[in-house]
């Protein structure tokens, strides 16, 4: 069970890539406002109290920013957001693609889901981790979210 609010919900299946983006992210102070899952199934989970999950205590403390990777065992990335954005309660949470895919079919159909931002991870270490901290000063400091 998880009761603290989060801020983000990483959704990343490589360790490494997750490791690089706590990191940075505690640079800023925001690692404990963080939860990771490692598939799309747990993100589902995560995001709408079921499974594991099913006692989380509010539901009206969803994440204020997904970083949601594609290619993931049991659900893909692109399914989980297909899902997310179909549905009232989660549809308005921005949803940045944080994705090693640069195929153009996957960027299409992750706008025409209603993806909020499509990057591609740098390879780089200096990099990725310029990407981090820019997605964070974004879309947590600097864009307005609708009140719940």
């Amino acid at each position: 069970m998880h009761s603290k609010t989060v801020e983000i919900l990483l959704v990343e299946d490589n360790l490494n890539d997750a490791e690089l983006t706590i990191r940075e992210l505690k640079k800023n102070n925001l690692a404990n406002e963080l939860y990771h899952v490692q598939d799309g199934e747990e993100a589902l989970d995560f995001i709408f109290g079921t499974g594991k999950y099913s006692e989380k205590q509010d539901l009206a403390h969803r994440p204020k920013l997904i970083l949601l990777d594609i290619k993931m065992p049991k659900m893909d990335g692109i399914e989980v957001l297909e899902i997310i954005k179909s549905n009232e309660l989660t549809k308005t949470i921005p949803v940045v693609m944080l994705t090693s895919s640069k195929e153009d079919p996957d960027i299409k159909r992750c706008y025409e889901l209603g993806a909020n931002s499509y990057i591609v991870k740098p390879v780089n270490f200096e990099d990725f981790t310029t990407v981090i901290s820019s997605i964070r000063y974004y879309w947590l400091l600097i864009n307005e979210l609708p009140n719940k």
